[in-house]
C-alpha cells in the first residue's frame, strides 16, 4: 500500500504507536461506536479533510473513524510538545493519514506543516486553536472556494473565529465544538483538572497537600483544577477578572484575591485563561523562592516568557524533564513548566482517553452533520446541535451500563403545554 504524504520523526516507532492508540480505544467506547456507524454508511466518501490538532493516540482514533466514513485526511500537530512520534508513525503507515508532525519542532517548521495540509484542498478544517483557519483566510484564501465547513475545539479558538466573524473576516461556516454541554463538563472541567494535576506531578514531584496554588481563570477548566487541588489538599486561590465568576468561586469556598496579592504568596501558579500575560513581570518579580509556573490555558503567551528571561541572570535547562529554573538576582529561583506550553500535554499525556471519547464522538458526528449539510450554513460561527451532544451523553451512559428515566407521554404534554 503506497503511503500517504507525510513528514514524521521516524516511520519505525509505528509499531509501538499502534500499541498506544489501541490502548487509548479501549477507554472511547463511545467513539467505537461512532466509528461502526461510519463505516456501515460512508457518510463522508469524497471528502478530504485537514486538521490542525495534538497528535496523541486519542486524535489518532477520531481520525481513524472519519478515515471509516470515507474521508481521506491530512494532520498538522496543533502543538511541538504534544506531538507523540510514535502515534504519528502509527498513523501513515498503519491508518492511511498524511502527518506532518515532529515531536519538538520549531516555529518555522510548524508553519510549514500548516501550509502542508492546506495543501491538500480540503473540504472540511478541524482546528484546535483556530491557526489553522486564521492561515487559510489570511494566506490562502483560493482554498475557502473548496471548503463547507469546520470544527473548533477550544475556548481560545472559538473567541478567534467569533472576532473573525464579528469582523466579516470568517468566509466559511465553523462549529463550536467546544460550546457543547459535554466538551465545557468533561474534557474541561474534569479532563483539565485531572491532566493538568498529571502534568505538575510528573514535571515537579512535588507535595500538593499544604501547599498555595494560585489558578488564574475559574472558567471550566479553572473550575476543574481547583476541585482537584483542593481534593488534594492544596490551598486553592483563584484570581479573576469576570466579576460573576468570581462571585462563584467565593461560594465555593475559594480565596479570591488579584494576582498582584496572589502570586507573591503561591507555592504553584497555574494559567487556564486563553488569554495574555495573566502573570506579568511585576508578578513575576514578586514571586517566592521555588515558585512554580505552569500554563494549561492553550497558547503559550499566558505567562509573559520574555519578562522572565529578562528577570533570569541564569536558565538551567531541564532540571527535571519540562522543568526549567530560572535564577534572579537576588538567588530566588522559579520553575517554568513545558516552556509554558500546556503543561497537561507537555509534561503529560493530556486528558484521559475516556474523556476525549465524548468529545471526539461529538466532533466525528458533527463533522457528519457539516457534510450533510452544509448547504444550509452560511459563514459564521455555528452551533452543535443538541441532538449530536444528547446522542454522545447517551452513547456513553450505554457503553458504560448505565440507565436513566424516560419521560411518559403525560409529563411531555405537561411540559409542552402552557395550559397544563
Amino acid at each position: 500500500m503506497a503511503l500517504p504524504p507525510y513528514d514524521v520523526a521516524d516511520l519505525g516507532l509505528a509499531q509501538a504507536g499502534v500499541r498506544r492508540v489501541e490502548w487509548a480505544e479501549r477507554a472511547m467506547p463511545a467513539l467505537r461506536r461512532v466509528h461502526d456507524r461510519f463505516a456501515a454508511e460512508r457518510p463522508l466518501t469524497g471528502l478530504r479533510i485537514a486538521a490542525c490538532m495534538h497528535v496523541t493516540a486519542e486524535t489518532a482514533n477520531i481520525l481513524r473513524a472519519l478515515r471509516a466514513g470515507g474521508a481521506e485526511i491530512a494532520l498538522a500537530a496543533s502543538n511541538p510538545v504534544s506531538t507523540q512520534d510514535d502515534t504519528a508513525a502509527a498513523l501513515v503507515s498503519e491508518y492511511g493519514v498524511a502527518v506532518f508532525a515532529r515531536a519538538g519542532m520549531d516555529p518555522a517548521t510548524y508553519d510549514r506543516n500548516l501550509a502542508a495540509v492546506l495543501d491538500q484542498r480540503p473540504h472540511i478544517l478541524l482546528d484546535d486553536g483556530c491557526d489553522l483557519v486564521n492561515l487559510a483566510h489570511l494566506e490562502r484564501p483560493d482554498l475557502l472556494a473548496d471548503t463547507i465547513g469546520g470544527c473548533e475545539q477550544t475556548t481560545t479558538g472559538v473567541i478567534r473565529l467569533r472576532r473573525m466573524s464579528a469582523d466579516g473576516a470568517l468566509k466559511v461556516p465553523m462549529v463550536a465544538v467546544n460550546d457543547t454541554a459535554t466538551k465545557r463538563m468533561f474534557d474541561n472541567r474534569y479532563g483539565t483538572g485531572q491532566s493538568t494535576i498529571d502534568g505538575i506531578m510528573r514535571a515537579t514531584n512535588t507535595m500538593l497537600a499544604g501547599r498555595t496554588m494560585v489558578v488564574a481563570g475559574f472558567g471550566y477548566c479553572g473550575r476543574g483544577l481547583a476541585e482537584r487541588a483542593r481534593g488534594m489538599g492544596a490551598r486553592v486561590i483563584v484570581t479573576e477578572v469576570d466579576p460573576v465568576k468570581a462571585l462563584d468561586a467565593v461560594m465555593q469556598g475559594y480565596t479570591v484575591l488579584p494576582m498582584d496579592e496572589a502570586a507573591p504568596i503561591g507555592d504553584i501558579l497555574v494559567t487556564v485563561t486563553g488569554n495574555r500575560d495573566v502573570v506579568r513581570a511585576g508578578h513575576l518579580a514578586s514571586l517566592k523562592d521555588g515558585a512554580v509556573l505552569a500554563n494549561s490555558g492553550h497558547f503559550d503567551v499566558e505567562i509573559d516568557l520574555p519578562a522572565l528571561e529578562a528577570l533570569a541572570v541564569e536558565v538551567r535547562r531541564e532540571v527535571r524533564p519540562q522543568a526549567d529554573e530560572y535564577v534572579l538576582a537576588d538567588g530566588r529561583r522559579i520553575v517554568l513548566l513545558a516552556e509554558g506550553r500546556l503543561v497537561n500535554l507537555g509534561a503529560a499525556e493530556g486528558h484521559p482517553a475516556a474523556v476525549m471519547d465524548m468529545s471526539f464522538s461529538v466532533q466525528a458526528l458533527t463533522v457528519a452533520w457539516i457534510a450533510e449539510r452544509h448547504a444550509d450554513l452560511g459563514p459564521g460561527v455555528h452551533e452543535v446541535p443538541r441532538e449530536i451532544d444528547t446522542e454522545v451523553a447517551r452513547l456513553e451512559l450505554e457503553a458504560l451500563g448505565v440507565g436513566i428515566d424516560r419521560l411518559t407521554t403525560d409529563q411531555e404534554d405537561y411540559l409542552n403545554s402552557w395550559r397544563a
